[in-house]
């Protein structure tokens, strides 16, 4: 299993319960739509005000947790494929520009080993 994980910060002046709902019923369709092969794509919104917080703590700059989960990286270089078509690529980032603060998007590739 390969696992994508991204932290997303929401648009600034957009609220939490905006920015849950406009991912959840619009972006995630899209994404599920658009692009191939993902296993399960997870969206964990971020309780700031719950948030641990001290000193030794980093801030929490971002306001999502996405995970998106493939079976291999075969199914994974499909997506990368896909998502890299100029059509497919401008329909992403025209809706990105609806949601995030995309100047503070990070990615990254996790290997997740079977049993966990």
């Amino acid at each position: 299993m390969l696992k994508a994980i991204a932290l997303l910060k929401r648009k600034n002046g957009m609220s939490h319960d905006d920015f849950v709902e406009y991912y959840e019923n619009k972006h995630a369709v899209l994404i599920r739509k658009l692009l191939p092969n993902i296993v399960d794509y997870r969206r964990n919104f971020v309780e700031h005000e719950t948030a641990f917080v001290n000193a030794a703590v980093a801030p929490i700059d971002f306001d999502v947790v996405t995970e998106i989960f493939f079976a291999n990286r075969a199914d994974y270089n499909a997506f990368l494929a896909k998502a890299a078509e100029a059509e497919i690529a401008q329909a992403i980032a025209d809706d990105e520009e609806n949601l995030f603060d995309r100047s503070a998007t990070r990615m990254f590739v996790v290997d997740q080993p079977s049993g966990t």
